[in-house]
């Protein structure tokens, strides 16, 4: 059987993952007010834009957003109905695909990020220190590339 956390592990758990989901609810459901976007829309929307060209594979997309193949595909073609996206095959590989930024993607993006950076600002941002921004990156940059290792295969720990 595997060990409990202790009453303060316990405690930072509990919380990390109410405030999280309560977090993640809050930016969502206001995206939505706001803009008609999910959060995930966002996501790729975001992704795409800061791409070369604004276009992306959909084994990269996917990858980047933590998505499965087949929800990605769900994710772009909702977005694709709506002119968000584009999905085109790519020049160098005709056997696949890339998910591509359509102009009317870019001004849905362009006029969602600021209701979306004063929703974070308001929620998370604006709440904390310089010292705990700080802190909050450490924790989350080294999590994030222990997991990214550990599902790459590797057994490297990150340092810490």
């Amino acid at each position: 059987m595997t060990e409990s956390l202790d009453s303060t592990r316990e405690a930072a758990w509990r919380a990390y993952i109410e405030a999280s989901q309560r977090l993640y609810t809050q930016l969502e459901e206001e995206l939505r007010a706001d803009c008609d976007l999910s959060f995930a829309d966002y996501h790729v929307l975001v992704l795409l834009s800061e791409a070369p060209a604004q276009r992306l594979r959909m084994g990269e997309l996917a990858s980047r957003l933590i998505f499965s193949p087949s929800r990605l595909t769900y994710q772009v073609s909702s977005m694709q109905r709506r002119g968000l996206v584009s999905k085109e095959p790519c020049p160098d590989d005709r056997r696949g695909s890339e998910a591509v930024l359509t102009a009317a993607g870019l001004l849905a993006l362009r006029e969602a990020a600021p209701h979306h950076l004063a929703s974070v600002r308001t929620h998370l941002m604006d709440d904390l220190d310089d010292a705990e921004v700080a802190c909050l990156t450490r924790v989350f940059d080294r999590l994030g590339e222990r997991l990214r290792a550990s599902r790459d295969g590797s057994t490297t720990p990150a340092p810490r």
